[in-house]
């Protein structure tokens, strides 16, 4: 077999690399010029030190930062130190010393912490490769597991690598601000920095499409046409935006959701597509349309209980992601293990937030409202309170949506107040964070199951 790996080395007789020189000139340079930790400071973490007296200098020296009650030199450095029991008297006297003339000037004390860290990330790598052959050796997880595992502690080690400081905002809009309205203002690079447009153009003028690493959650009674209107939006944005979206469904099977797609694009039944009862126009239509969407980016995943980063670890297989949904967040499971569903939840926005940002696009997950919509008498109109599990939803989120179809509540009116139009649906924009909330009226098209402005069927 070509490219087996005849050798795997022992893990522990691997030496880490790291540069005692590097770490002690970097505190030399302190020590010179206590002024120049405040350059270091949001480049240089305590962790990236190897050495663990090296670590707990570091960390004194923090905390004498953070507090600002006293100065940071020598005296004030050893008596700390000596308070926290790293050195006595006669020990941290010596080593300061040696620290101190490590270093001539302060100077260069970037290009040190910039080796302290290019150390600390070989090592990461080192025993992240070794946490992965000693996982594999046990055989206690699965293949797939240890797989989504693997990617996901090495994108970890590359996302740790991007450190941002304190910028100054002349610096931001010149290099950043006006760059983006200049690309977006250009119609070859408009479409890279504009919302992607939902299809929907009467949401569209509320909340500018669907912005990148953007948190949408999508709430809704059950029954309300919250899978509906992802489809919607997915088909929309695939087929006329001719983008990549990738629809993770934990509820309803591939097949289901391919036949909501073909009977909204053929303008079939959907109850026709179940039975196969077809005429030979629909057959006709049927293959329009089937070929229509073959044509398109649009990838289903329907793994029950999926996890943030197992999706994360699919999502980073794929060439190009343009947005991502998720039908729904209640069936999600969490990474890690929690004390109960509320925290569970929690920590699954919080992920998926993260998400959105490390991977640049936007993200709908649809979520189920609480039944406190069915008990508040004569309006059943959603509001941020419902949203089931977790206050963190809200918070989390950038943009929340809920669906409203009065017609939905008709059973229990009586008289003239049952009469309701069966086609009217509002979406609530209820939280925006780049814009203003409303109420979007649209068009609900029960009979193909599928959401449009109002003035499409005017």
């Amino acid at each position: 077999m070509e490219n087996q790996i005849n050798y795997i080395p022992d893990a522990e007789n691997i030496n880490l690399p790291y540069s005692v020189e590097a770490e002690q000139s970097v505190l030399g340079a302190v020590l010179i010029d206590p002024n120049c930790i405040n350059e270091i400071a949001p480049l240089l973490k305590i962790e990236y030190f190897y050495l663990p007296q090296h670590r707990e200098i570091y960390k004194t020296l923090s905390s004498m930062l953070e507090l600002g009650d006293r100065a940071i030199d020598f005296v004030s450095l050893l008596e700390q130190l000596k308070s926290n029991g790293v050195y006595d008297e006669a020990g941290g006297k010596a080593y300061l010393t040696q620290l101190a003339k490590t270093v001539p000037t302060s100077a260069n004390v970037t290009t040190y912490v910039d080796i302290i860290r290019e150390k600390f990330y070989a090592r990461s790598l080192l025993l992240a490769a070794e946490k992965i052959i000693k996982d594999v050796n046990e055989n206690l997880v699965d293949t797939s597991r240890l797989l989504e595992n693997a990617e996901q502690t090495i994108y970890d080690i590359r996302q740790g690598r991007e450190i941002g400081g304190l910028k100054r905002l002349k610096e931001i809009i010149e290099e950043e601000t006006y760059d983006r309205l200049t690309k977006l203002t250009d119609p070859e690079t408009r479409e890279d920095y504009i919302g992607i447009p939902t299809g929907i153009s009467a949401l569209d003028k509320v909340t500018t499409g669907l912005n990148k690493s953007d948190l949408i959650i999508l709430g809704a009674r059950p029954g309300m046409g919250k899978t509906s209107l992802a489809l919607n939006i997915a088909r929309n944005v695939a087929v006329n935006s001719k983008k990549t979206v990738c629809f993770f469904s934990l509820e309803m099977s591939r097949d289901q959701l391919a036949q909501r797609m073909l009977s909204n694009e053929a303008s079939i039944e959907s109850e026709k597509l179940r039975t196969g009862e077809l005429s030979a126009d629909e057959w006709t239509r049927l293959a329009a349309a089937g070929k229509n969407l073959s044509d398109v980016e649009l990838y289903f995943d329907e793994t029950p209980g999926i996890t943030v980063p197992e999706m994360k670890a699919k999502l980073r297989r794929m060439r190009k992601v343009d947005l991502v949904i998720i039908d729904y967040l209640g069936l999600m499971g969490s990474a890690k293990k929690t004390e109960n569903r509320v925290q569970e939840v929690s920590d699954i926005t919080r992920n998926l937030k993260g998400m959105a940002k490390q991977l640049n696009v936007p993200v709908i997950a649809c979520a189920q409202l609480s039944r406190g919509t069915e008990a508040k008498g004569k309006s059943h109109k959603p509001a941020l309170s419902d949203l089931r599990e977790s206050g963190s939803i809200e918070q989390d989120a950038d943009l929340v949506l809920f669906i409203y179809r009065e017609n939905y509540y008709d059973a229990e009116k009586t008289g003239e107040d049952q009469v309701t139009d069966p086609n009217k649906a509002e979406i609530i924009v209820a939280k925006n964070r780049h814009g203003s909330t409303d109420t979007v009226e649209l068009y609900w098209d029960g009979k193909f199951t599928r959401f449009a402005s109002q003035d499409v069927f005017r």
